[in-house]
């Protein structure tokens, strides 16, 4: 599902080109490609074969291949949305207004947080709630989003790529987590796909 859901960059390449003529070249183009090969050898350990028969709505991979679709078309807008209204304030409003069904799904749910389990959490977990919001979302999407309205948004999504790598880096160091071979090479791979999308931008600066 990782793999589904860090695959953005392709199709906001594609919008890129569509509609604001951005153009990565053969080699970048070769990069976006050896980036999805890079994350699918890093979620190799982790890939299972699933002989259920279920329905495409109840299917993670088309969730978060829909999810996928989203951002890339939220990082698309923000194009537009930045010649009426600050990024910053975007994303805050964005982050809010898609808050709201989630509350209301949760309150429909009958989710535990809602019904006086909260007091159960620690300080540790609040810590990390609280780090999540701000850190893992708020700033993260913000500074995103603000990158998104300059420069070029292939080479900017692309840094996509770099998530699952830093997961399994902080996995190794904070859970005990190993590497296999296969994800070493996934690794580098995903290195080298970000080097290769952002190969025009270095070359110019030099």
């Amino acid at each position: 599902m990782q793999v589904i859901i860090d695959s953005q960059p392709l199709t906001v390449a594609i919008l890129a080109a569509l509609f604001f003529g951005e153009s990565i070249g053969a080699i970048g183009a070769g990069g976006l490609v050896l980036g999805v090969v890079g994350l699918l050898l890093l979620e190799v350990p982790a890939l299972s074969v699933e002989g259920s028969n279920t329905s495409v709505w109840g299917s993670g991979e088309w969730w978060m291949f829909l999810s996928a679709q989203s951002m890339a078309v939220g990082t698309i807008m923000v194009r537009w949305v930045s010649k009426y209204s600050d990024p910053i304030m975007a994303t805050g409003w964005h982050m809010v207004l898609g808050g709201i069904p989630l509350l209301v799904i949760s309150v429909l749910n009958h989710d535990p947080a809602l019904n006086g389990h909260i007091q159960e959490l620690t300080w540790s977990d609040i810590v990390a709630l609280g780090y999540t919001s701000i850190f893992g979302s708020a700033v993260s999407y913000g500074v995103y989003f603000y990158n998104a309205t300059r420069g070029s948004l292939t080479t900017l999504s692309s840094l996509t790529f770099l998530t699952p790598m830093f997961a399994s880096i902080f996995g190794f160091l904070y859970l005990g987590e190993t590497f296999a071979p296969e994800q070493i090479g996934g690794a580098l791979l995903t290195l080298v796909a970000i080097y290769m999308v952002n190969y025009k931008s270095i070359i110019g600066e030099k």
